[in-house]
This record gives structure tokens, C-alpha cells and sequence, in this order.
């Protein structure tokens, strides 16, 4: 027998250019009886845009309990419901998760409808992450859980990718300077898909410059993409082989008469292993 009961269509919306709505989630949003959004505001716009009448209902993380149970037993008496944020995919750093889980979890259908994505368009624009990389979405903001974050993207064989907040852009690429290195490619991608627009591809060093000097002003919406740590993938013994033989290139530079700061940052370059590293030349292997 049919399932009778409603569907949840988890809907992507633009994050920024509202062109990038696809046909399918217009056509999702014309049809059901409800939306739920985490900005009745925003999703008002995007829905006048396009013309279309659905009524909208807040769904946002204070929402509380009793307006999950409402679209709840809305589901349960057979009427489809659609899940909506400001921007991107419910549910990635974004609220829903909770509706989708509950739904899902008493065997109701929850339909996705993909569409933009910070995520894939930071990852795709940027060409830091690679093949393979982790999305972190925002970091702690300080504390235990903060630095165990950091010093697992440090070492990780693996892109990361990093959702900020503009005020905290600075500190954050501080902090994966000091834990990653200076050296580390990365790329601060800023107001993706709108007007101002900005994708700035460099090392953490230089992008922690360009912040300080307004060349990436701190406004709007921000994707970080961390590089590879290339070390990481090399066994205990292998790493420290990696780190003598770069050693001896950084020696031979500055023999050659280039200064060590630069020696260093032309091997780490190469290596992809740290900066500080070659350049203190200690003997013990980080």
C-alpha cells in the first residue's frame, strides 16, 4: 500500500546570484503547500522573483521544539513540505538537520533538490583542495575542541574546506598559519556568486598580509580552502628523511648566497613540508 503520508523536499536555494535557482527547486516550491524557512524574509524574495504564492512558515535554529512537531504532524497527515535556508543546502552548517533526521528516522521520504553550494563552488574555483578534502564548516570558536581542529587540518593528507564569519576571517587564517605553516597554498574565497565576488589563491602567510592590508576586506560571506599537508601522507621515518634532505637543500641555497628566510620558503614550496621547520633546521623532525 502507498505511503500516504507527505514528503520533505530538502530544496537548495542561490547563495548569492539568485539566477542560480535550478527548474526542479522552482518547480518543487510552486507545487507544495508549505515551506519552511530559516528566513521567511529571504525566501521571500527568491519566491517573488519567480512568482510563486506558497505560503512560507519560520523554521530556524531557535525554533524550538513545538514548531518541529507542528511540520511534523504536517508530514505524518500527508501534506508534502519543503525545507528551505538563506542560502545553499539545509543542513550544511545550516538548519534542518533535525527535521530530516526525525522525518527520516519514522521511515518518512525526504526528497533532496541540489543546487548551489559554497562548498563545491569554493572547492571548484579555488584549485587548492584536490581530489580529496574535508569540509569543517565553521571551526570553534576558541578553546580545546578549536585547536584539535586546526592541528587535524594541519596534518591532514586531505583539502579542508572552512566556512568564516568576515569579522573572525583574520584570526582564523592566523591560527591555520601557526598550525599549518605559513608556506600552506590556500585560497579565501569571498561573496561567491555575487557582485563583489573575490577569489584570492596564495599561501597563509600571504593571505594573512592581504587581510591586514584590506586587499580582502572583511565583509560578506567567506570560504577558506586549505591545501594538502603533502607530509602527512609519509610515515615517521619517511617524514624525517623528508626533513633532512630538505635541510640540505635549504643549506645548499644559502651557501649559494640566497638568504635563509627565502631558502626555506622556495624548499617548503617544493616539499610542501613547513617553512619554520626548514628554516630553524632543528634536528628533531615535527
Amino acid at each position: 500500500m502507498p505511503d500516504a503520508r507527505g514528503t520533505l523536499f530538502v530544496v537548495a536555494t542561490p547563495i548569492g546570484n539568485l539566477g542560480d535557482v535550478t527548474l526542479r527547486a522552482l518547480e518543487t516550491l510552486r507545487a507544495v503547500p508549505l515551506i519552511a524557512a530559516e528566513d521567511t524574509r529571504i525566501a521571500r524574495r527568491l519566491l517573488a522573483r519567480h512568482e510563486i504564492k506558497t505560503r512560507l512558515v519560520s523554521y530556524h535554529a531557535q525554533s524550538g521544539k513545538a514548531r518541529l512537531d507542528e511540520l511534523l504532524a504536517r508530514l505524518r497527515g500527508g501534506a508534502d513540505l519543503a525545507l528551505v535556508t538563506d542560502a545553499g543546502t539545509p543542513g550544511v552548517s545550516d538548519p534542518g538537520d533535525e527535521l530530516v533526521a526525525a522525518w527520516a528516522s519514522e521511515g518518512g521520504r525526504v526528497v533532496p533538490i541540489p543546487g548551489p553550494s559554497a562548498v563545491l563552488a569554493a572547492v571548484a574555483a579555488s584549485a587548492i583542495a584536490g581530489p580529496r578534502w574535508t569540509f569543517e564548516g565553521f571551526l570553534p570558536r576558541a578553546g580545546r575542541e578549536r585547536r584539535e581542529r586546526l592541528a587535524r587540518i594541519a596534518n591532514d593528507d586531505h583539502g579542508t574546506v572552512v566556512f568564516e564569519a568576515p569579522t573572525r576571517l583574520a584570526t582564523t587564517l592566523r591560527d591555520l598559519t601557526a598550525t599549518c605553516g605559513g608556506d600552506r597554498p590556500a585560497a579565501v574565497c569571498r561573496e561567491l556568486t555575487k557582485i563583489h565576488e573575490q577569489i584570492v589563491r596564495a599561501t597563509l602567510d600571504e593571505l594573512v598580509e592581504a587581510v591586514r592590508a584590506g586587499d580582502i576586506p572583511r565583509r560578506g560571506e567567506v570560504v577558506i580552502v586549505v591545501g594538502p599537508s603533502t607530509a602527512a601522507a609519509l610515515s615517521p621515518a619517511e617524514r624525517r628523511e623528508a626533513v633532512a634532505d630538505g635541510r640540505r637543500q635549504v643549506e645548499s641555497l644559502v651557501a649559494g648566497g640566497l638568504g635563509r628566510s627565502e631558502a626555506a620558503r622556495r624548499v617548503a614550496a617544493v616539499t610542501g613540508l613547513s617553512r619554520r621547520i626548514l628554516y630553524r633546521g632543528e634536528a628533531k623532525a615535527e
